[in-house]
């Protein structure tokens, strides 16, 4: 699985790179994605639910990261 790191980077970053990875992966590609933005637990469920994606898990862990697994429907 590939792992899109977008740690450090602010709102509106982590959304705006996650959007473009999305449109080069096929139907069905999982991706994860690690970020310490605090705006994308909320922002990226929104998102992929609004895109008809797939948000398979989040994982925060205790350093602040957020691991999202993504389904790209």
């Amino acid at each position: 699985m590939e792992i899109l790191d977008l740690t450090g980077l602010r709102c509106p970053m982590p959304l705006l790179k996650l959007k473009q990875r999305l449109h080069t992966l096929a139907t069905n590609q999982c991706i994860e994605v690690l970020t310490t933005d605090s705006g994308a637990l909320r922002d990226f469920p929104l998102f992929l639910h609004q895109a008809g994606h797939q948000l398979e898990q989040v994982i925060t862990n205790d350093d602040g990261v957020s691991r999202f697994t993504i389904r790209k429907a």
